[in-house]
Formats: C-alpha cells, sequence, structure tokens
C-alpha cells in the first residue's frame, strides 16, 4: 500500500469503529438463531481487532480499549470476570511483542500469526476457565470457537491493511 492512499490514523477510524462493530458482531451471533437446526457459532470478534491494532502501530489507547472489549464480553457471555479481558490482553501483547516479525509478511503468513495468536488467547481463556471452574471445559467446543474465530481473519487483514502506511514513524 503507497503512502498515498494510506487512511490518517485518527482514534475514531482505527480504534473506536472496530470496537463498536466487534462488539455488535458479538450480540448479533449470540442470538437464539438456529439454521439448519444448528445454532450460530460464537466466533471471539474481538480478537481481529486486538490483532490488528498490535500490528498497526503501538498505540496508548489500544491495550485499554482491548481491556474493555474482553470485560464487555465477560459481562455478556456471563463468564468469569476477566476471562477475555486477559485472555485478549495476553494476545495483544503477544501480537505486539512479535509485531516485528510480522510487517511486511505476505498474507498467508499474517494468517498463520492470526492463528498462533488466536490459539494463545484460546489456551489462555481454556486455562483460566479451568482454574475457575475446577474443571475442564469441553475441547471440542473451544476448537470450534477456534476455528470460527480463525475465520475472522480477512477483517483483522483488511484493517492491518486499511492503516498499516498511515504513520511512518512506527515502521
Amino acid at each position: 500500500m503507497s503512502l498515498s492512499s494510506a487512511r490518517p490514523l485518527d482514534p475514531w477510524r482505527w480504534l473506536v469503529a472496530p470496537l463498536l462493530l466487534a462488539l455488535i458482531a458479538s450480540v448479533l451471533f449470540a442470538a437464539p438463531i438456529r439454521v439448519f437446526g444448528l445454532h450460530l457459532p460464537e466466533p471471539v470478534f474481538a480478537l481481529a481487532p486486538a490483532f490488528a491494532w498490535a500490528v498497526i502501530r503501538p498505540a496508548v489507547l489500544a491495550p485499554f480499549l482491548v481491556l474493555l472489549m474482553g470485560l464487555a464480553l465477560d459481562l455478556f457471555w456471563g463468564g468469569p470476570m476477566g476471562l477475555w479481558a486477559l485472555s485478549l490482553l495476553v494476545a495483544y501483547g503477544a501480537t505486539l511483542f512479535s509485531r516485528s516479525m510480522m510487517t511486511g509478511q505476505s498474507p498467508v503468513m499474517m494468517f498463520v500469526w492470526y492463528a498462533v495468536i488466536c490459539a494463545l488467547a484460546m489456551a489462555t481463556g481454556y486455562l483460566v476457565t479451568m482454574l475457575d471452574a475446577l474443571a475442564a471445559p469441553s475441547l471440542l467446543a473451544v476448537l470450534w470457537q477456534y476455528l470460527a474465530t480463525i475465520v475472522l481473519f480477512p477483517f483483522a487483514y483488511r484493517l492491518i491493511d486499511r492503516f498499516e502506511d498511515a504513520d511512518v514513524r512506527f515502521r
């Protein structure tokens, strides 16, 4: 993407709008709708912007918004408070830590990175749930949620592609 076609990094466009879209999509997919007798999958939509924000640029506001998204998911899904907040922050931190290896990679490699980060977030959520409930959650349910979440990679990649070159100070 060339610098002339890069979007400016105003917080509304690259932080608040994806946050709101992820939360709205989470609410919509939690509706008790059945398609061919099956419930809709419940992917963790918040992982896509959390991954993209860490790849785009290190920002002070992004971790706080990741924390807010996680707490909102905890309240909405009725899970232990801090479960998704911690899982999303671990994913954000791991992405931020490995950001220098991700920049400039092909879309296929970015998908692999996204899948690894999603697996890390799901493993964190699994372990926290196991410690909270003192029982192991269903691995099959976690696997289905993981698969439904990695399918969201095009949304994360679109966000990265849109704003990646907007601030040349962080390349």
